[in-house]
């Protein structure tokens, strides 16, 4: 690997991580990169999938404000994350690649939309069923969890776009503090298959790349949730919409 090379990972990991922090979508940014630099596709996904836990770190704590009280509900919800992502990651090491590519523009298209007409959705739900709404919205929302969960611990780009138009729909907090909750989740999902990755494959691992995104990942979740807190929550939207209309086409071209 030349110095060159280093520092693009480097730069990829501080961009992906920013706008995980914000968004999601930052393997778009590191997986592309990696193949570029010839890494094997898997390698670079698992290679990726470690490195970007750091981010996710850095991330939370920007966020940490908005986390403020929300220990029940990350509670009823992490557990689903960190089940599904051991299935996706799993699902990553036995199925074909292109089994499941062929649903991911869908997923995300479905975030995006949810996104964008989630609060609207929730609000005439809430206004028929206003008694019995907070308990299956739980429900649902776990389930919701769960299944992002499992794209998330396969795949991974626009996790953080499915994340917020599951919680958008469902629950009627303020999208900051949403967002808060999506960086534990995804991080929660990073983390989980960056461990069963170590353990099933550690030797399909490339450490050093895994080492170099780690650093500029730790430089981009600061960024990132710098960035995030500031936006209105209009704008996050837009924003939001924007990127997982992009991961689409990017997922969509090869």
């Amino acid at each position: 690997m030349t110095w060159w090379e280093a520092v693009l990972i480097v730069l990829a990991g501080v961009g992906a991580s920013t706008i995980n922090t914000i968004v999601g979508s930052g393997t778009l940014i590191t997986f592309p990169t990696l193949l570029m630099l010839g890494v094997p596709p898997v390698t670079a996904n698992m290679s990726n999938t470690v490195g970007l836990v750091a981010g996710g770190i850095t991330g939370i704590a920007g966020y940490r404000r908005e986390l403020v009280g929300s220990r029940r509900d990350l509670l009823r919800l992490a557990p689903m994350t960190l089940v599904g992502s051991v299935i996706g990651a799993l699902l990553l090491l036995v199925l074909d690649p292109a089994a499941f590519r062929a649903i991911v523009p869908v997923l995300i298209l479905l975030g995006v939309v949810l996104v964008l007409a989630g609060p609207r959705i929730s609000a005439a739900v809430a206004s028929h069923h206003p008694d019995d709404q907070p308990t299956w919205k739980m429900r649902l929302m776990q389930v919701g969890v769960l299944l992002a969960g499992i794209y998330g611990g396969y795949f991974g780009a626009a996790q953080g776009v499915l994340l917020m138009g599951i919680m958008s729909l469902l629950s009627p907090l303020p999208i900051q503090r949403l967002n808060g909750y999506k960086n534990v989740l995804g991080t929660v999902a990073n983390a989980v298959a960056a461990i069963v990755f170590i353990v099933v494959a550690g030797d399909r691992i490339d450490w050093r790349v895994a080492a170099l995104i780690a650093v500029g990942a730790l430089i981009g979740g600061a960024i990132g949730s710098t960035v995030g807190r500031r936006l209105s929550p209009g704008l996050l939207r837009a924003i939001i919409a924007v990127i997982g209309l992009v991961a689409v086409v990017k997922v969509l071209l090869g």
